[in-house]
């Protein structure tokens, strides 16, 4: 999960742990265009969930990408 500001990928971490859900929060893939340079990867899963609680607290992320061998394609939502 990709965002356009570190405040919002901080947001999203936190939500992360709320739920006690597993992330890893690292830099951002050079591939995946974005404002900020973290992102949260985490297990596919966790994807319903995390989608559930992004649009429920209204975090704005520039999307969600699934890593086909160094290559990143958009899955679940692009906006929240």
């Amino acid at each position: 999960m990709a965002f356009d500001s570190t405040q919002q990928a901080l947001r999203a971490e936190m939500l992360m742990d709320y739920l006690e859900l597993e992330y890893d929060l690292f830099p951002t893939p050079k591939a995946i265009t974005a404002g900020c340079a973290l992102s949260i990867q985490f297990p596919k899963e966790c994807l319903d969930q995390v989608i559930e609680i992004i649009r429920q607290e209204k975090v704005e992320i520039r999307g969600i990408y699934s890593n086909h061998s160094g290559s990143y394609e958009p899955i679940g939502m692009k906006e929240a």
